[in-house]
């Protein structure tokens, strides 16, 4: 199934162009497919998906086109995020999962690891960060051995 010309299930990848002639590829995970699939499905019951294109003429919708639509609906569903905070979420959500500057930034559509960087570097673990974890699970390690070796239980 398709959504508009956009999403084919069969790659789980969404290619379209973006603002400014570039184009980014999304890698999306099967279960978000079958979410969009199954909305598509519910709320186009006769079959006739054209209405979930976003394009004007075969080109992305303009960004002011987008934010008008994108504040409607949020006033219409009585929402307060709006529509870019869904882009922070993702960002913020590649970077919890351990995703590399890279990845997020290819998965952003940012020109370069810099722009990434200037807003998400401090959700990033720092040096720190990761050396106290990594001391923290290695004392855990030597805590369950002994614990082991000596017949210890926790009470």
């Amino acid at each position: 199934m398709a959504i508009g010309r956009v999403l084919t299930p069969a790659s789980g990848t969404l290619r379209r162009p973006p603002k400014y002639e570039s184009e980014r590829a999304i890698d999306l995970p099967d279960e978000v497919v079958t979410i969009l699939s199954e909305h598509v499905r519910v709320h186009t019951p006769d079959g006739e998906t054209s209405r979930w294109r976003v394009d004007e003429g075969g080109k992305p919708w303009h960004d002011n086109l987008v934010d008008y639509r994108g504040r409607s609906t949020r006033s219409d569903a009585g929402l307060a995020h709006k529509l870019h905070d869904l882009r922070h979420y993702f960002a913020s959500g590649l970077i919890a999962a351990g995703c590399e500057v890279v990845t997020v930034q290819r998965a952003m559509g940012h020109a370069s690891a810099t722009t990434t960087l200037s807003t998400y570097a401090h959700l990033w673990p720092t040096a720190e960060d990761k050396s106290r974890a990594a001391g923290g699970e290695m004392a855990a390690t030597v805590l369950a051995t002994e614990a082991s070796r000596a017949g210890w239980t926790a009470d």
